[in-house]
């Protein structure tokens, strides 16, 4: 028989659930620094990749390997047998035959090691994706959401490795002494789209999703929607760009700001089916380019004058610095043309296309996410 309870004894209380804070931040929050990490060591590898790349297509080194071996073309030739058997596949090939005839081995050699660098360096990307990948899915650190992206980034690596061969192939056989000039600018613009969403990305996880959340509403959409402009027009000129160098159009007409001593290079009409002019004409080509830098520099500056007022100083900051960017640029690329495009000042210029390229996509993304600051600023 149960006993009864005094009204004054203690009845036992059970412990009370404590509300908890920041939880966007704590649940689940998976490893952000790491993986941040991990993205930057790609996005370094993918700079090296683009300029190693255009020191291969200045020293006309890209059709120095007539095959693609993802797997086996990892080892170089080990042997003097083996370098000669290299040798004679490149001699058959219409850049031996029309305008390297007679080159020696030693020659070659110092060629194929710029394209077999190149490649390489396609490898070592693609194997610290796939090791950084299955590691943090395994250990199950990726942060919610998170899966697709950095999936989208293996999936563009492998297609890009794909467009490069498809891009080789071109020079290998018919006429052509170098690879077709349209499908070097998707080689290389899809090299920017790759470093466009690792800088993003990176931009992401450098913030707590909370701190994101909370900089949506306050983003600046119309200099956001300026800023996207910005870096789709920069994009239309990085591709003019990878054009000029296709066909060497950066070599001729080195007077500036005419060409040849007018507005429009002479004939620049002067192939057939029209089309191709816009792709192979050397003054059509660099006329397109310079006349897409002036309006790149031109819409820069509209855009800068609308980020001189944004309230918050980081985006203004940021947009400064592009613009500071995009001018230097400008002028690298007159440079360029002016002496030439000899290959330290060619490489240069687009080290300075690299570095345009991510500050707007900073730019934007403090537009998107501003920084919160104090009513002082």
């Amino acid at each position: 028989m149960s006993q009864k309870r005094s009204i004054f004894e203690e009845v036992e209380t059970r412990d009370k659930a404590v509300p908890q804070t920041g939880v966007i931040d704590r649940a689940k929050r998976g490893a952000r620094g790491p993986i941040r990490l991990w993205l930057m060591l790609i996005f370094v590898l993918v700079v090296a990749m683009i300029l190693v790349g255009g020191l291969t297509r200045l020293t006309d080194s890209g059709l120095s390997i007539t095959e693609w071996k993802p797997v086996t073309g990892a080892l170089p030739p080990m042997s003097e047998a083996d370098w000669q058997s290299e040798f004679e596949l490149y001699q058959e090939i219409p850049e031996y035959q029309l305008q390297n005839k007679g080159m020696s081995l030693s020659e070659f050699k110092t060629i194929y090691w710029w394209e077999w660098g190149h490649r390489q360096l396609g490898r070592v990307i693609g194997l610290v994706w796939a090791l950084g990948f299955v590691g943090f899915l395994v250990a199950r650190k990726i942060p919610p959401g998170w899966t697709p992206r950095l999936l989208l980034l293996g999936a563009l690596g492998g297609v890009q490795g794909a467009v490069g061969w498809w891009m080789v192939s071109s020079g290998l056989e018919g006429s052509r002494l170098d690879v077709a000039s349209y499908r070097l600018a998707i080689h290389l613009g899809l090299a920017f789209i790759i470093l466009g969403f690792l800088g993003w990305y990176i931009l992401m996880l450098s913030r707590e999703e909370r701190d994101l959340m909370q900089a949506r509403r306050s983003r600046e959409a119309r200099l956001f929607g300026m800023g996207t402009g910005l870096l789709h027009l920069a994009f239309v000129q990085i591709l003019l760009g990878a054009l000029v160098a296709g066909i060497d159009a950066g070599r001729n007409y080195i007077d500036w700001p005419l060409m040849a001593g007018g507005f429009l290079p002479p004939d620049p009409f002067q192939l057939e089916p029209l089309w191709r002019n816009f792709f192979e004409d050397d003054g059509l080509v660099q006329f397109m380019h310079r006349m897409a830098g002036y309006l790149l520099v031109v819409f820069a500056i509209i855009v800068w004058n609308r980020a001189r007022r944004s309230p918050n100083a980081t985006t203004r900051f940021a947009f400064n610095a592009a613009l500071a960017m995009i001018l230097l640029q400008m002028v690298l690329g007159i440079i360029t043309v002016m002496y030439s495009a000899p290959l330290h000042f060619a490489i240069l210029h687009q080290l300075g296309a690299i570095l345009a390229w991510v500050l707007i996509l900073r730019a934007r993304f403090a537009a998107q996410y501003p920084r919160l600051q104090s009513v002082r600023g």
